[in-house]
């Protein structure tokens, strides 16, 4: 890998290097170090084993004879040294009992200035036995140990020294540190490659995801991710294209509802100032003209009144805004005017409105305007997706503490896949039918705040059944005011 590359590392591959890779290779490192410190002391006292065990012969050597004198002891010294069998890998010196160097293993003249504190030990020990690690004045490591040799009568005739060069231990200690650094450099580097690859395959998505949805914040919906593995990434740009698909089905009902809104401001206001100018031209001359004119202007204020008052409840409503003034009233009798509201306007259109009024029903806590806005709603939605020769029905009862108020049609109704979603503001089922898209998200909105419901069932050229529930007053209700939307 290209030293760029690590160098050029930002965000989540440097955090991920230094607190992933970074402790593995400082965990290789102690290993390493300790391993390093562990086998230089297993092969250490191996050395000072083999060391012991052949000054431990020395008791058997000078078991008697060469131990009365020092003269004896010199001779048993001089016989012990000339056989002994390891003189290619250690070195013995002989000492006399005035501590100066009779003879040596190597046959070259001894050098008194080297140091010999394992000789120093082990005439001051109880056991007669010293050990030394260290330097020679050459500057090669040694390893000795000292065995001093006292006769029956504890009187020093002598000592025998062993020294082993640690040349070839520490070569040994140094080939397997080295083998052990090898082995964890080959291991960094297949944690580095494999971490390399892995956070390759995590940020590559990432970086894609990242322009996706920069180009999704550009306004670009249609722009989607490719997913490559079926993992946690794979979910998010599912999720992401999911986002991007709800954007874009939003975006487009925003634009319909904008279109919608404005067919709807223009069409009345078209009239209105058609008619304005009419009567303006003709004057009070012509009563039936002037007549007309003026009902329709009246008609058509109105109706933009109520296009601007549900576009100011829809901004309330998605604002948290909306409020609800509650006090016990009658349902009854908002039903009958609701009903009575569009009675002339279904038998203009050549349809028949039913109402099966019950005899009573219990009062309910509502605001009474909110609960006449959603049976208009409803009603006004019948007419408006049923032909002519159409029938209406309007039909309450009470059950269970609950009323229920159904307004069913025999319309075009709603096809199957358009159901789902016809409550969701802006929504359209049928764009050649005049209205904003907003009224039924309005009903279905202050009809939560009622603590109920309002429920639809459709099928496509048979038609549609909306069922409104409210629960009824019980006896220990709260008439509240001003129930803000929480």
């Amino acid at each position: 890998m290209a030293g760029g590359t690590i160098t050029n590392m930002k965000g989540i591959a440097r955090r991920w290097l230094l607190n992933s890779v970074g402790v593995i290779v400082l965990i290789l490192i102690t290993l390493i170090v300790i391993l390093s410190f562990v086998i230089r002391g297993s092969i250490y006292s191996g050395i000072q084993a083999s060391l012991d065990g052949r000054s431990g012969e020395l008791t058997n050597v000078f078991a008697d004879y060469g131990r009365r004198s020092s003269r004896e002891f010199s001779a048993v010294a001089r016989t012990y040294v000339e056989n002994f069998p390891e003189k290619e890998s250690m070195e013995l010196m002989v000492f006399s009992s005035s501590g100066k160097i009779l003879i040596t293993s190597v046959g070259f003249a001894p050098d008194q200035t080297q140091p010999m504190p394992d000789y120093q030990s082990a005439l001051t020990s109880p056991e007669g036995y010293g050990t030394w690690t260290g330097s020679l004045t050459s500057g090669e490591k040694v390893m000795a140990v000292t065995r001093v040799i006292r006769n029956n009568y504890g009187s020093f005739v002598g000592a025998i020294r062993y020294v082993v060069s640690l040349e070839e231990a520490d070569k040994r200690v140094l080939a397997v540190v080295g083998m052990l650094t090898a082995a964890g450099a080959v291991i960094i580097l297949m944690v580095f490659t494999s971490s390399y690859f892995f956070l390759k395959s995590i940020l590559n998505p990432i970086r894609q995801i990242g322009a996706t949805a920069r180009r999704i914040a550009q306004g670009d919906f249609d722009a989607r991710i490719e997913k490559s593995n079926d993992d946690e990434i794979g979910a998010l740009c599912d999720t992401i294209n999911d986002m991007a698909d709800e954007l874009g089905t939003a975006e487009r009902m925003k634009n319909d509802f904008i279109s919608s809104v404005s067919h709807e401001l223009r069409t009345p206001l078209t009239a209105i100032k058609g008619w304005a100018e009419t009567i303006t031209e003709v004057g009070d001359d012509d009563k039936t003209t002037f007549s007309r004119g003026m009902g329709i202007i009246i008609r058509e204020s109105e109706r933009l009144s109520g296009i601007v008052e549900e576009l100011l409840d829809f901004s309330r409503m998605q604002n948290g805004r909306m409020t609800l003034t509650m006090e016990k009233i009658d349902i009854l009798a908002e039903l009958g005017e609701a009903v009575y509201m569009f009675s002339d306007r279904a038998r203009g259109e050549g349809k028949f409105l039913l109402y099966e009024e019950p005899a009573m029903l219990s009062p309910v806590l509502g605001d009474v305007n909110r609960l006449r806005q959603v049976f208009v709603n409803i009603i006004d939605n019948a007419l408006k997706y049923t032909a002519e020769g159409g029938t209406i029905s309007v039909a309450a009862a009470e059950a269970d503490g609950v009323i229920r108020v159904v307004i069913s049609d025999n319309g075009c109704g709603i096809p199957a896949e358009h159901l789902p979603n016809v409550k969701k503001k802006f929504y359209k089922a049928n764009q050649t039918i005049r209205g904003s898209g907003i009224g039924l998200a309005l009903a279905d909105e202050i009809m939560r705040l009622h603590s109920g419901s309002l429920e639809l069932e459709s099928h496509e050229n048979v038609g549609t059944a909306v069922t409104i529930t409210i629960p009824v007053l019980s006896e220990a209700g709260d008439e509240r005011k001003q129930e803000p939307n929480a």
